[in-house]
């Protein structure tokens, strides 16, 4: 049997691993720094690239590449990187595929820390950075100049769920020879392959839906083998942001479940996304699962679900905010996401929260608005908890 016969669940529990000679049943976990090698000869065909096989955990270890070849197949892609973040992996894919001069096209919904990296820290090596609205194609054609080198995107959006349309990036981008790079970390992979509508390098956040139960920070960068499998893995193998071992494993066991939980995240999302709708305390409610949503029917069309992410105002601003977060008993109260506990945040004071004002203001971060990953309880235990802060 081969990878391309194979479901995505079989993909998910099966690939990546090749047993060792104690043929076990469970990936192991190589917790070693270095490996040991037959001859001088056979030392220096690896470290030259003559002879494939393991040399240092920095950049080559048996658990992190079955990590990065289940996480591969998953996504369609022929090569992963894993890295010691996701920001480290976005990290890693400037620095690889940019140089002084280049420009990127981003959208202003995105990651807050992902714009602190954009607008801050790629300036100083002479990397500019334009943001503009996700769902206007029109404004990214603009934004496109001579030395544009990336079309940035994340889809579903972090905090307010906007839904890129890929495929419509995908073929700008390429028309003016630059590369979409996709973050799909509120959709993974089990319900959204951007590879497939036509993007070029995908971005993970391991920490989050991938791992699932909150216990590890990691990353990936999935796509081609001449970018990821030798652009983005030479930065990895010699800056060093790599995935520990025991992460690797910790990550390619949540793999293994990861189609069952996305979709129960999903369903739960939907029925709070719905029951805050109707709330009379809450003013808007941000999930493409709704048909209020304004992209509700390209989410539909390019995900198999909706996530497990969602966002909703109230009015009051930041005090009506935070009475409503502290209200709640049940809720986790922290800015990570991607776990079975359902947790709640401010994202104006948060995960935002080093964002200018301005662009706050034009990207929709206000100080009424709240976002709820929500987890595997009992939905009606998360709705009573919800609702007990919202009637505080």
């Amino acid at each position: 049997m081969t990878e391309q016969n194979l479901g995505f669940d079989t993909l998910a529990i099966r690939s990546g691993h090749r047993r060792t000679a104690e043929l076990e049943h469970c990936e192991p976990i190589f917790t070693t720094s270095s490996f040991v090698f037959d001859n001088a000869a056979q030392a220096a065909a690896r470290f030259n690239g003559d002879e494939p096989g393991n040399i240092y955990s920095r950049f080559t270890n048996p658990t992190t590449r079955a990590f990065e070849e289940r996480l591969a197949a998953m996504e369609g892609g022929a090569s992963c990187v894993a890295t010691a973040s996701g920001m480290a992996a976005i990290t890693s894919m400037c620095l690889a595929l940019l140089q002084s001069g280049s420009h990127i096209v981003s959208s202003r919904s995105i990651f807050g820390t992902t714009t602190t990296l954009f607008e801050k820290y790629l300036p100083r090596f002479g990397i500019d950075t334009s943001f503009v609205a996700q769902t206007c194609l029109a404004d990214w054609q603009k934004a496109i100049r001579p030395n544009t080198r990336i079309l940035f995107v994340e889809t579903p959006s972090n905090p307010l769920a906007e839904i890129a349309d890929i495929r419509k990036l995908a073929e700008l981008a390429h028309a003016h020879d630059c590369l979409l790079v996709v973050d799909n970390c509120f959709c993974t992979p089990a319900l959204q392959r951007p590879l497939s509508l036509g993007a070029d390098l995908v971005i993970h956040s391991a920490t989050k839906y991938l791992d699932g139960q909150g216990r590890i920070v990691g990353g990936a960068v999935v796509g081609p083998t001449d970018l990821v499998g030798e652009e983005i893995y030479g930065v990895i193998r010699s800056t060093g942001p790599s995935m520990s071992p025991f992460n690797a494993w910790v990550a390619l066991k949540g793999l293994e479940t990861l189609s069952l939980r996305m979709r129960a995240h999903s369903d739960q999302a939907l029925q709070l996304a719905r029951f805050l709708e109707e709330h009379p305390r809450v003013r808007r409610v941000y999930h493409a699962g709704l048909d209020s949503h304004p992209q509700h029917e390209l989410a539909a069309a390019q995900q198999s679900g909706f996530g497990g992410v969602l966002s909703f105002v109230i009015d009051g601003g930041r005090e009506a905010a935070w009475r409503v977060i502290d209200s709640t008993s049940l809720l986790s109260i922290t800015a990570n996401l991607g776990d079975v506990k359902s947790t709640i945040t401010h994202p104006a004071t948060t995960t935002h929260g080093r964002v200018s004002a301005e662009l706050k203001s034009i990207s929709g971060i206000e100080e009424g608005l709240l976002r709820v990953a929500v987890g595997l309880e009992n939905i009606d235990d998360i709705i009573a908890d919800l609702a007990r802060g919202l009637d505080a």
